[in-house]
């Protein structure tokens, strides 16, 4: 469960932002979790929530929105998205297929309240 280690640098970041921005308090913490980044956002939930205790963040929610995994052929230019994992062009076939977005984990934002 590499979701632990991922709300743990989280944390690090939040509270060097929170330092930065002289927040009081962390409000929300926004994510984008690709379908195949890897994380899965109910772990990450449940990690942040035992991480969350006694923070600047203990009251904040997190908000995982999952990024769907959409390609773009190579051969025809067919923009797809995927909702299996089979890597074939839905429009001719090819296999040769470019990831356009599902690989990503990112914090997108982070909502706090300041002095």
């Amino acid at each position: 469960m590499h979701e632990v280690s991922i709300i743990a640098n989280l944390f690090k970041i939040l509270e060097e932002k929170a330092v930065e921005k002289n927040a009081v308090r962390i409000t929300g913490v926004h994510l984008k979790v690709g379908i195949l980044s890897g994380a899965v956002p109910e772990l990450l939930q449940t990690s942040f929530d035992m991480y969350k205790k006694d923070t600047i963040a203990s009251l904040a929610a997190l908000h995982a929105e999952t990024v769907p995994l959409r390609t773009e052929c190579e051969d025809c230019g067919a923009v797809t998205t995927k909702d299996d994992f089979v890597f074939l062009c839905d429009r001719c076939g090819s296999s040769r297929l470019k990831t356009l977005s599902g690989t990503e984990l990112l914090l997108e934002k982070i909502d706090m309240e300041v002095e």
